[in-house]
């Protein structure tokens, strides 16, 4: 790796422990990946456990899913992120995590809303948590290139979603950088924690 793939590699590895440890990527769940050029991607390859990425544990791919001088498969979700890299110009980081509560959230509702938190404020064009903020929820999807398209229309209908959920797959956040990225991963995943905590004990806001 040169040293921006590095830098990459190891700020997306940082994230994989610090969402291990919360319980948001158990197993080889989920995945990471970070813009590294206009046509290309750092991310990290199928079969990986993302509590315990090294560097080898990456490849780069074209955004069309393609890995480029490597052998490694791609992850089954690659095109997911491709779609968002196309999509935004802006896209630096695209994040994927599959916790208890945005998985059971997303089995239950077609989108979740999300109003009057603080942490909204991470999102984008956000500035007060007098806000409402809708993530959408997606049916799953073994086509992944369909599942893309699917996105892709509603992000273009609605270009200001700041993140998305598949039912009972998990999240897709992203940002202009990896830490932006995983700062709004841990805002929306403590608000669907307390969604589901006020779900659970029949709360009505």
């Amino acid at each position: 790796m040169d040293t921006t793939q590095t830098e990459l590699a190891e700020a997306l590895i940082a994230a994989g422990h610090l969402f291990h440890q919360r319980g948001w990527v158990p197993a080889t769940g989920g995945n990471f990946s970070a813009r590294l050029d206009e046509s290309s991607m750092l991310i990290t390859a199928s079969g990986c456990h993302k509590g315990e990425l090294g560097e080898h544990d990456f490849l780069v791919a074209d955004f069309e899913g393609v890995p480029i001088g490597s052998a490694r498969k791609a992850s089954y979700e690659t095109l997911l992120h491709c779609q968002l890299y196309r999509f935004g110009g802006g896209v630096g980081s695209v994040l994927h995590t599959h916790s208890i509560a945005n998985t059971v959230l997303s089995r239950r509702f077609d989108r979740i809303r999300l109003e009057g938190y603080e942490l909204l404020k991470l999102m984008p064009g956000i500035s007060t948590h007098e806000a409402v903020v809708e993530i959408p929820v997606f049916e799953n999807d073994q086509d992944i290139a369909r599942l893309a398209r699917v996105v892709d229309d509603h992000l273009s209908a609605h270009p200001q979603t700041p993140a998305y959920l598949i039912a009972g797959h998990g999240l897709y956040a992203w940002g202009d950088h990896v830490a932006q990225a995983r700062w709004r991963v841990e805002a929306l995943e403590f608000m669907f924690e307390c969604e589901l905590h006020s779900l659970q004990k029949g709360v009505n806001r």
